[in-house]
């Protein structure tokens, strides 16, 4: 069953996040790179935002952007 108000609201924050976090632009990026469609990438995005949410709340914390979207591992190239 599917909830459109939050489905609309989920929308709009993950777009708006896209535009406004780096953090939040990378995760897309990342999961487009890995195959995803972009609304597959955008509703992924929104499902960790929640759970984000969920926590800050549940802990009484502010939001932190690079506790929240670290950064990617990156890959050492060997020049063999």
């Amino acid at each position: 069953m599917k909830n459109d108000p939050l489905d609309h609201a989920g929308h709009l924050w993950a777009f708006s996040a896209l535009r406004r976090s780096p953090g939040a632009g990378a995760h897309h990026r990342r999961r487009r790179e890995v195959g995803d469609w972009h609304a597959a990438a955008r509703r992924n995005l929104f499902n960790r935002m929640i759970g984000q949410l969920c926590h800050c709340l549940q802990h009484r914390k502010l939001l932190d952007e690079n506790t929240a979207f670290p950064a990617a591992p990156v890959l050492a190239v060997s020049a063999a």
